[in-house]
């Protein structure tokens, strides 16, 4: 296996231009901040990017957490890559995880400053220190599954150069977050709050009179949502609920940012509409 790595300090833009650099030396595989990417798939590891502190990200990133180590050095053994490219702060930190995953030391160490220009190393800092926003090298509906509640949004660049292949002109995705150790601080959404934003989105739907109640089950990757409805009379029941459940979906997801894993919803009581002038069912 052939080991190459690309350092530069924090905030500098490595996640950013992985991909191009990983295209330009016909390499498949990155290693970045606690994952293994190949192409659109995280394959193993969690992210740094989910650590409550600067230093346990950087424990993370060089996979100090024994479990972790195995799960990477695992899916290496699995897929058996013949490049692969990782990305650290030094080169004693690309040591490290070299050494954590049983992986040969990089023959080929490719600084930051190789790949982008004085003014985009600035930018890429302005954007870590105003913004809090940091790259991962993978699309955003990867990367949505481990980022449950965080702030994520894809990133679509064009790529247009030579590889050791020949041209090569390829739409490379990332996706960018925001992590709880940013400086923009830390945010949690309380399980009533999401509750409460599906009973509203349930209500929107004609047909449905009110909720009994919305029982919501937090896990790592997002949340599962039950609802049960009360419904009025004379509806065609099942079109309704379908309406319900793709409705309140939706609003959670976009109005939280979480991964709704699942949502169910229940009639649990049929109710006659009254009429408003006679008060008469």
């Amino acid at each position: 296996m052939e080991v190459y790595a690309l350092v530069g300090p924090a905030g500098t833009g490595k996640s950013h231009r992985a991909s191009f650099v990983a295209r330009q030396y016909g390499i498949e595989y990155i290693i970045d901040d606690g994952l293994l990417i190949h192409g659109s798939r995280i394959l193993a590891g969690t992210s740094a990017k989910r650590e409550a502190t600067a230093m346990a990200a950087v424990r993370r990133a060089v996979f100090r957490d024994p479990d972790h180590a195995a799960a990477v050095r695992a899916a290496l053994r699995e897929h058996r890559p013949e490049r692969i490219l990782i990305l650290g702060t030094s080169r004693d930190m690309i040591d490290r995880i070299c050494d954590a995953l049983d992986l040969p030391r990089a023959e080929k160490t490719i600084d930051i400053t190789e790949v982008a220009t004085p003014e985009e190393i600035r930018r890429a800092r302005r954007t870590r220190r105003v913004e809090g926003k940091h790259v991962i090298p993978a699309p955003t509906f990867e990367v949505k599954k481990g980022f449950s509640g965080y702030l994520v949004d894809p990133l679509r660049l064009f790529h247009a150069g030579r590889t050791r292949r020949g041209r090569d002109d390829v739409v490379i995705e990332k996706s960018t977050v925001r992590p709880t150790f940013s400086s923009l601080g830390r945010f949690f959404i309380a399980d009533s709050v999401v509750a409460a934003i599906a009973e509203r989105a349930a209500r929107d739907i004609p047909g449905v009179a009110g909720c009994h109640r919305v029982h919501v089950e937090s896990e790592p990757e997002g949340v599962r949502i039950r609802v049960d409805l009360i419904l009025y009379y004379g509806i065609r029941l099942v079109p309704v609920m379908a309406r319900v459940r793709a409705h309140a979906r939706e609003v959670v997801e976009r109005l939280t940012a979480l991964n709704v894993l699942s949502l169910e919803v229940v009639a649990r009581q049929v109710v006659v509409r009254r009429d408003p002038q006679s008060g008469h069912g």
